[in-house]
């Protein structure tokens, strides 16, 4: 069983930025972020394939959000930019343990991290 753990939530005013990070105990293939606002469904972020060569973001982060990773540490970051209120969410890392193309909806992944809640004041 691989385990997630995420760092670097935080709380930022409109407009700044904070970088998420995404460690993983073990190998995994495509990895993802989600976030969930209260009283929200869970919604897609970005995800990144097994090499980095592809990346997939929601309409409502692209150009804002940036997905990387760094296998030879089994990390993945979410680097956020721009941020605004209605950013403010848990954020999730998932990953995949099969090899394919990312998904983009939370049932593609099989490993999941525990939340880092961000917080974006007006």
């Amino acid at each position: 069983q691989v385990q997630l753990v995420e760092s670097g939530g935080g709380l930022v005013q409109a407009g700044g930025s904070l970088r998420l990070s995404c460690a993983a105990s073990g190998r995994t293939f495509s990895r993802g972020w989600f976030r969930q606002a209260p009283g929200k469904e869970r919604e897609f972020v970005a995800a990144i394939s097994w090499r980095g060569g592809s990346t997939y973001y929601a309409d409502s982060v692209k150009g804002r959000f940036t997905i990387s990773r760094d296998n030879a540490n089994d990390t993945v970051y979410l680097q956020m930019n721009g941020l605004k209120p209605e950013d403010t969410a848990v954020y999730y890392c998932a990953a995949d343990k099969v090899f394919r193309s990312p998904m983009t909806v939370a049932a593609g992944y099989d490993y999941w991290g525990q939340g880092t809640q961000v917080t974006v004041s007006s």
